[in-house]
C-alpha cells in the first residue's frame, strides 16, 4: 500500500506522521512495523532539471528510434510503476520527484549503453547516487567507458598485499577507466576530485556481491 502522511513532529530522534488515507487495515492484517519514507521538500521542478530530462529523453530517442513523446510517457509510467507513486508532469511536478526521474534516466543509460550527448556526470543530479551507480554498472564515474575499481586513499591494501584478500566493505572506492584511474594516481586523489567534482562511495553488501569484492 502506498499512501502520503503530513509531518507533525521530529525531536531529532522521533518522526511523526499523520496519513492522508485510512491505513488501520492495513497495519492490522499485514502486521506491518516498518515503512519507506520519501521526503518532498515541496519545491516545484527546475528549468535546469526539465532540461536534463528532456536531454536524456532525446538521447535515448536518437539510440531507440522512438519519437519523444513516446519515450517520455513509457519512461514516466516504468518510474511511476517501479517507485510506486501517482502519474507527474515534467511542467510542474515537485523537485524530488523531478531528481529521482532523472536519475531513473541516467541509469537507463548507463545501462544499456546510450550513446549520450552530454557526460552523464554532467546530467545528473544527484552526484552521490550517480557515483554508485557508476560502480554498481562499471561505469568509469568521468566518462562512462568500461571501469576499474579505484580503492580511495587511506583504503589501499599496502605494497605486496593481494586486493582480491583485502575486505572491501565499508571502504571508499570509485568506478574509474584506464585512464582516469591513471590521472587520478599521477595528479593525486585530492586534485583530481576537484578536477571532475567526484569522491568516494562507501562499498556496501550489494557492490560486493556485484563487483566481486571480498567482504
Amino acid at each position: 500500500m502506498i499512501t502520503t502522511a503530513k509531518i507533525v513532529g521530529y525531536d531529532g530522534d522521533c518522526l511523526t506522521l499523520r496519513p492522508d488515507g485510512y491505513i488501520d487495515n492495513e497495519l492490522l492484517k499485514k502486521s506491518v512495523d516498518k515503512v519507506e519514507i520519501r521526503l518532498v521538500d515541496g519545491r516545484t521542478i527546475t528549468a535546469e532539471q526539465r532540461k536534463k530530462a528532456y536531454a536524456l529523453i532525446k538521447d535515448i530517442c536518437q539510440w531507440s528510434g522512438h519519437l519523444p513523446e513516446e519515450v517520455k510517457e513509457y519512461s514516466k509510467l516504468n518510474y511511476c510503476m517501479e517507485h510506486g507513486i501517482d502519474w507527474f508532469s515534467l511542467s510542474d511536478c515537485d523537485k524530488t520527484t523531478a531528481r529521482e526521474y532523472i536519475t531513473y534516466l541516467v541509469e537507463f543509460c548507463m545501462m544499456n549503453d546510450v550513446p549520450c550527448k552530454d557526460r552523464l556526470i554532467d546530467q545528473t543530479d544527484d552526484i552521490s547516487v550517480y557515483l554508485y551507480q557508476c560502480l554498481k554498472h562499471r561505469k568509469c564515474a568521468i566518462c562512462g567507458k568500461k571501469a576499474d575499481f579505484h580503492h580511495c586513499e587511506g583504503f589501499r591494501p599496502g605494497m605486496g598485499v593481494d586486493r582480491d584478500e583485502v575486505p572491501s566493505l565499508g571502504i571508499m572506492g570509485m568506478a574509474l577507466c584506464r585512464e582516469h584511474h591513471g590521472e587520478c594516481h599521477f595528479i593525486g586523489e585530492e586534485t583530481f576530485e576537484k578536477k571532475y567534482h567526484v569522491y568516494g562511495t562507501k562499498i556496501t553488501e550489494e557492490l560486493c556481491d556485484i563487483l566481486k569484492l571480498r567482504r
